[in-house]
């Protein structure tokens, strides 16, 4: 026997005991699968977080460092891309995003900052925005 967290369509979360993964969508496919709140039978499988076994510690460490390394290169990756190819508009973004959204201005990557408010504006006017946190360099000589 297998448990997966199951949520339905109206937000309702609750644990289902299944034979196996096929079981669980054999019961989706069949419609018998329902929501023990609501009933609704529209139900999917909720992501369920992974647990890191403790006895290995040292693999652990190994995998947590890798992921660590990825993440850096990952994000210096996205640094770089962002700077060759966006232009810096620094605290002017959200009116040039705005007179690009509006067809003011012709469309072209634009990066800067913004206030919690702008974002708020930006968001209720359905202008796209992608925030990207983009770390400083190191300083070379930090004494």
């Amino acid at each position: 026997m297998i448990v997966f967290d199951l949520e339905c369509l109206n937000g309702h979360t609750f644990e289902g005991w299944f034979e196996d993964k096929e079981d669980l969508e054999k019961q989706q496919a069949q419609g018998i699968l329902a929501c023990p709140v609501c009933e609704t039978t529209s139900v999917v499988q909720k992501l369920h977080p992974i647990a890191i076994k403790k006895s290995s510690n040292n693999m652990t460490h190994r995998a947590l460092q890798a992921s660590q390394e990825a993440m850096a290169e990952l994000t210096e990756k996205v640094t770089e891309y962002v700077e060759k190819n966006f232009e810096d508009v620094g605290t002017d973004f959200t009116k040039q995003a705005l007179k690009m959204h509006y067809g003011a201005e012709d469309y072209r990557n634009i990066k800067g900052t913004t206030t919690k408010e702008e974002d708020k504006v930006l968001a209720k006017e359905g202008v796209p925005v992608f925030k990207v946190p983009v770390t400083k360099p190191p300083k070379d000589n930090l004494n």
